[in-house]
Order: structure tokens, then C-alpha cells, then sequence
């Protein structure tokens, strides 16, 4: 299938700062694509490439097979953009926000007043639909900002820092929302975000950035592996068992690098996941009797300041 979005050698410099800087990924499908880093590192600057709003200086991007640059209006009637400030019109209803975009977006009439209704109650704003926006709080008017992004159902979302500046619980409840459209309504969606949990929760991969350059991509599972070849894992016995005992058992398994026994806990490093269901069942041919295996997870966290690291 091809690829939704296509960047090539991007650039964008304004004066001396080259606010991109050769930038190459692409988005699948129903993917949901982060761009993760400070601020400054050429997010928002991207998202305004890739819909038209900025020419680049060089290197080259794709929208549905469109050139952003020269293809403007037909690139954003098949996306929807959402930016941390909502952009509503506060004097007028939620309802009343909705039908003028719908409208703008160029909904059908007949589609218009379903399409509203739609929107209100996926986004939990029904009840509130006739109150005018300046009396919802800032949660609220996300949520209607982000429903407004959708009410022509673009077949791309971008999303540029959108739980900026809102309180955890607010920020909890969009982010809900973006899940459920990923996961369950295959909304392709790529999301600028510094929100390094954010972007762990949501994304399927992210490319971590730093002064306009991709420093690396992919899952999360991919990056750690670039970053740490290795793989660490803890193997929990049973009371009164003896990890020391146990520990010359798996010594001199092959793809096992080193072993750590304390108590009732080993600690085995591998060459990779594949070998720890051999570690395991080498140990279940002696009789240890294990109570648990757990592998040592890297977070976004660990990768992100990692790579940031070796910037600097």
C-alpha cells in the first residue's frame, strides 16, 4: 500500500537557522507517526511544510501523491490540522462552530447536521452543543478544536502539540480520544509532540529529532535494540530456591552473555529476546523452579535522552 506521507532530504531555512535540516520518513497507512523533540527541533515547522503553508528550500515531500508546496488546497482538503491553540470562534455554540467548518470543508448539506451530531457525541460535547465556546474550559475547547479538525473526515490528522497548556486530566481525556481514533477507527494521524509519554502511549513509531535533523526512527522496540544490542533479563525463583546454584546452569549457553545471581533473582544478559525462552526452558529442564521472567523494558524516556545525549 502506498505510503500516506513521503519526505525526502526536507529542508526549510529561515536566514541562518535551517529549521529542517534533510529530514527523511514516510507514514503508512493507518499509522500513527510521531515527530518527538525539544522545542525548536523543527516539529511545527514540518507539520506547516507538509500542508502547504511553507515552501521548502529543499529536498522534497508528498501528500497523498501531492505536492504540499503546489498542491496546497487539495492537500488540506484531505487532512486535518490541530495545534494547541483551538482556533474557535468563542461567541458562537459548539454546534454553530462545527456546521461553519463543515460547511467551509465543504460537507454536503444533507451530510451537515448527522455530520455535527457525529462529532459532538464522539467527543462527549453533545449535552453542551448549544452553549457558547467561551464558557467551556480549555479540556472542552480541544475537544471540540480536534472534532472540528475531523468533521470532514480527512483521511490524515495532524496533530502539533495538542495537549499543550491543558491539565492532566484534560490532556488524559484527549489523548483517549486520539487512541480511539488510531486504534480503533484507523485514522492515520501524525502527532508533533515533546511529550516523551505521550508519544510512548500513542505512536506506532516516532522519529526523534533535535535542531531540524532525525536523529533516529522507528518503534520503540526498534530504537532501543539500535541503542542497546543487548537484552537484560530478570528470572524471579521460588523462596528458598538458590540463583547462585542455578546461575552455573546457563553459564555457557550459547547467546548468553552474562549472568547476575542474588537470592532468589538472576539477572541474565542475552544477544537478543530470542534466546531468553532457551534460557528458560534450560532451567525448567533441571528443576529450578521459577516464579517469574521479566524483561527489563526501555521507555521512549531511556531512548529520547539517550540520542539527545550524544548530540550534545
Amino acid at each position: 500500500m502506498t505510503d500516506i506521507v513521503e519526505v525526502e532530504g526536507l529542508e526549510r531555512v529561515f536566514g541562518a537557522n535551517r529549521a529542517v535540516d534533510g529530514m527523511t520518513f514516510h507514514v503508512k497507512p493507518g499509522e500513527v507517526f510521531g515527530l518527538l523533540g525539544p522545542n525548536g527541533a523543527g516539529k511545527t515547522t514540518t507539520v506547516r511544510l507538509l500542508n502547504g503553508i511553507l515552501p521548502p528550500s529543499g529536498g522534497s515531500a508528498r501528500v497523498f501523491g501531492l505536492d504540499p508546496a503546489s498542491d496546497g488546497p487539495r492537500v488540506r482538503q484531505k487532512t486535518g490540522v490541530l495545534t494547541e491553540t483551538p482556533a474557535l470562534y468563542e461567541r458562537l455554540s459548539a454546534y454553530e462552530n462545527l456546521a461553519f467548518f463543515a460547511t467551509l470543508a465543504g460537507v454536503p448539506e444533507a451530510d451537515l447536521k448527522p455530520r455535527v451530531l457525529e462529532m459532538l457525541a464522539f467527543f462527549g460535547l453533545q449535552d453542551r452543543a448549544k452553549d457558547k465556546v467561551e464558557t467551556y474550559s480549555k479540556g472542552m475547547k480541544q475537544r471540540l478544536a480536534l472534532a472540528r479538525a475531523l468533521i470532514h473526515k480527512p483521511p490524515l490528522l495532524f496533530l502539533d502539540e495538542p495537549t499543550s497548556g491543558l491539565d492532566p486530566e484534560a490532556a488524559q481525556h484527549v489523548n483517549a480520544l486520539i487512541a480511539d481514533l488510531g486504534r480503533q477507527n484507523g485514522q492515520t494521524i501524525l502527532l508533533a509532540t515533546h511529550n516523551l509519554l505521550e508519544a510512548q502511549r500513542l505512536c506506532d513509531r516516532v522519529a526523534v529529532l533535535n535542531k531540524g535533523r532525525i536523529l533516529a526512527l522507528g518503534s520503540l522496540k526498534e530504537l532501543a535494540r539500535k541503542l542497546w544490542p543487548v537484552t537484560w533479563v530478570d528470572i524471579r525463583l521460588f523462596e528458598g530456591a538458590s540463583a547462585e546454584s542455578a546461575s552455573a546452569r546457563i553459564q555457557a549457553l550459547g547467546g548468553v552473555r552474562h549472568v547476575q545471581a542474588e537470592k532468589e533473582t538472576l539477572a541474565v544478559q542475552v544477544e537478543a529476546e530470542e534466546i531468553i525462552p532457551q534460557v528458560v526452558a534450560a532451567l525448567a529442564r533441571e528443576n529450578v523452579p521459577i516464579l517469574k521472567v521479566i524483561p527489563r523494558d526501555y521507555t521512549l524516556e531511556d531512548i529520547y535522552f539517550a540520542l539527545q545525549a550524544g548530540e550534545k
